[in-house]
C-alpha cells in the first residue's frame, strides 16, 4: 500500500506519532515518480532539492512544536502555469521556456503558510489550450489508466500525477472544465470553485472572466482541505471574492436527506456515450436511496454553450497574450530587421498552433465590423446561460450530469480535429460561464476508463457541492480504484 493511499489524518496522526517523517513522504513522491515518470510524463520540472530541504525543515520543527500547518508535510504538484519564485514557469510554452519568475502567486504562498512540499511543476497543455494535454510544446503526458489514451487538458499533468500516485494532491487551473474533465478521464476528484473564491494572482492568464484555480486529488475530503487552504480573499486580484470562507470539512456529513437534486436533460440527451450515461444514473440511484429528490429539468441555452465560451474565451486570450512580445521577458527572436518583425518572429516562434489557432480568433471577433455580431453577442449568451441556472437553483439544491460525454480518447484521434476537441468540454464549459462551483467525482468504469460525475452548486455553495460528492462516495468504491502501472 502507498503511503498516498492513506487519508490525510491518518498521515497526520502518524507523523505526530514519529511512525513516518515529512522526508519518508518527499522521499514516496519521488520514487514513484521514477519508477511511472517514463510512462506518465506527468512533470515538467521537478524540484527536488528544495523539496528535501523543506522536508528537513518540516523534520525538525515536528520535534519541537504541536502546531501544523493545514496540510503539513503532504507532497503536492503545481501546474506549470503557477508562478513560482526560483522555480522555471513555461505554461508549457517555449515562449516561456526560460522564464524565472520572481514571486510565488497567492496559492503557492497559501500552500507554504499550510507547509505543504511543492515537488515539482506539471505538464499542461500550452497556456493551458487544449483538452487532452496533446498541445503541450514538450511533451505529451499520458493517461495511467492506459497509456494510449489521453489523460484530458489543459490541467493533465495536474490529473495524471495523482492518479499515477506520484504527488498526494495537485492545484490546477480550470477556464472550460480544464480542472474537471482530466480528472474525470484519470478517475480521480477535481473541483473548479466559484469564481473569485481562490486568488489568481500569479496565474498566467488565459481568460481572465473564466480562470479559476482548483484543487485535485484522491478522494473529496483531500478536496476540501486543499480548498480550505488556498480559498480567500486576496487584495491583489481584483476579481477575489470578500467573503467568510466556512469550515469545508464540517460539510462532510454524509447526510443528503431532503436535498434536491437536477438532472438536466441536455447533459444526458444525444452525443453522451451510453456506458457514461448508465454509470451516471447509476450514482443518481445512490443519492436518491439516502434520501434525495432527483428531478428532470431543462437548461435551454446549454447548445451555444460551446460557440459562446470559445469567442469569449479566445477574445480575451488574444488580449491576454498581447504582452508575450519578446521585448520584456519571455524567448526573444534573433536577428529581427525591426520592431514589428521582432514581434512576428518570437510570436510565431514562439507560440504552438493551437494559441495561434485562438488569438487569430480572438482577434477577428474583436475587431471592427465583427465586435457585435460575435464577441457581443457571446457575452448576451453567457447571460443566458447563467439565468438558466439562477432559475434551476430558486427549486434545486444541485445540478447533476456527466463530467464529460465520453471517457478518455486515444492519444492522436483527434489531434487534426479542433472542433471535435473543443466538443468535448460541453458539459463543462456552462459552468465557467456561470461562474459557479462543480466537482467532478468518479462513478464508474467504461471498457476500463474512468467516468467522471459532475455535482454542479449555487455561486459560494462549495459547501453544499461537496457534501453531496462526499456522500455519495463514501457509498461507492470508485475512488478507491487505481490504475495498474
Amino acid at each position: 500500500m502507498s503511503l498516498f493511499d492513506l487519508k490525510l489524518q491518518e498521515i497526520h496522526s502518524k507523523l505526530s506519532a514519529k511512525e513516518l517523517s515529512v522526508s519518508d513522504l518527499v522521499n514516496a513522491s519521488y520514487e514513484r515518480i521514477g519508477q511511472v515518470e517514463d510512462k506518465v510524463k506527468a512533470f515538467l520540472t521537478l524540484d527536488e532539492e528544495n523539496a528535501r530541504k523543506t522536508a528537513q525543515l518540516l523534520d525538525e520543527q515536528l520535534g519541537k512544536s504541536d502546531e501544523r500547518g493545514l496540510l503539513f508535510g503532504l507532497p503536492i504538484g503545481i501546474k506549470d502555469n503557477i508562478v513560482t519564485e526560483g522555480v522555471t514557469t513555461t505554461c508549457a510554452s517555449q515562449f516561456l521556456r526560460n522564464f524565472n519568475p520572481v514571486y510565488d502567486a497567492t496559492v503557492v504562498r497559501k500552500l507554504k503558510e499550510a507547509q505543504a512540499v511543492s515537488v515539482g511543476k506539471l505538464n499542461m497543455d500550452e497556456f493551458a489550450m487544449g483538452g487532452s494535454n496533446e498541445n503541450s510544446s514538450f511533451h505529451t503526458t499520458y493517461n495511467p489508466w492506459n497509456t494510449e489514451y489521453v489523460p484530458g487538458g489543459s490541467s493533465g499533468g495536474s490529473a495524471a500525477a495523482v492518479a499515477a500516485g506520484e504527488v498526494y494532491f495537485s492545484l490546477g487551473s480550470d477556464t472550460g472544465g480544464s480542472i474537471r474533465q482530466p480528472a474525470a478521464y484519470c478517475g480521480i476528484v477535481g473541483m473548479k470553485p466559484t469564481y473569485g473564491l481562490v486568488s489568481r494572482f500569479g496565474l498566467v492568464a488565459f481568460a481572465s472572466s473564466l480562470d479559476q484555480i482548483g484543487p485535485l486529488s484522491k478522494n473529496v475530503e483531500d478536496s476540501a482541505y486543499l480548498l480550505q487552504a488556498i480559498a480567500g480573499h486576496d487584495p491583489q486580484d481584483s476579481t477575489s471574492a470578500n467573503v467568510n470562507i466556512p469550515d469545508y470539512l464540517s460539510a462532510l456529513t454524509g447526510d443528503v436527506q431532503g436535498l434536491r437534486i437536477a438532472v438536466p436533460k441536455e447533459y444526458m440527451g444525444e452525443g453522451i456515450d451510453p456506458q457514461v450515461r448508465e454509470a451516471v444514473v447509476s450514482a443518481l440511484k445512490v443519492l436518491e436511496g439516502l434520501g434525495a429528490v432527483v428531478e428532470e429539468v431543462s437548461l435551454p441555452h446549454t447548445e451555444y454553450a460551446v460557440a459562446s465560451y470559445y469567442l469569449l474565451a479566445s477574445s480575451e486570450a488574444s488580449s491576454n497574450l498581447a504582452r508575450f512580445d519578446g521585448v520584456r521577458y519571455g524567448v526573444r527572436a534573433d536577428n529581427p530587421k525591426n520592431l514589428l518583425d521582432l514581434y512576428l518572429k518570437s510570436r510565431s516562434e514562439g507560440f504552438g498552433p493551437e494559441v495561434k489557432r485562438r488569438i487569430m480568433l480572438g482577434t477577428y471577433s474583436l475587431s471592427s465590423g465583427y465586435y457585435d455580431a460575435y464577441y457581443l453577442k457571446a457575452q448576451k449568451v453567457r447571460t443566458l446561460i447563467k439565468q438558466d441556472f439562477d432559475k434551476v437553483f430558486e427549486q434545486y439544491d444541485v445540478v447533476i450530469g456527466p463530467t464529460a460525454p465520453t471517457t478518455a480518447f486515444k492519444v492522436g484521434s483527434q489531434v487534426d480535429d479542433p472542433i471535435t476537441m473543443y466538443l468535448n468540454d460541453i458539459l463543462t464549459i456552462p459552468v465557467n460561464l456561470a461562474g459557479i462551483p462543480a466537482i467532478s467525482v468518479p462513478c464508474g468504469l467504461a471498457d476500463g476508463l474512468p467516468v467522471g460525475l459532475q455535482i454542479i452548486g449555487k455561486a459560494l455553495d462549495e459547501s453544499t457541492v461537496l457534501r453531496v460528492a462526499h456522500a455519495y462516495e463514501q457509498h461507492t468504491d470508485h475512488h478507491k480504484r487505481r490504475p495498474q502501472l
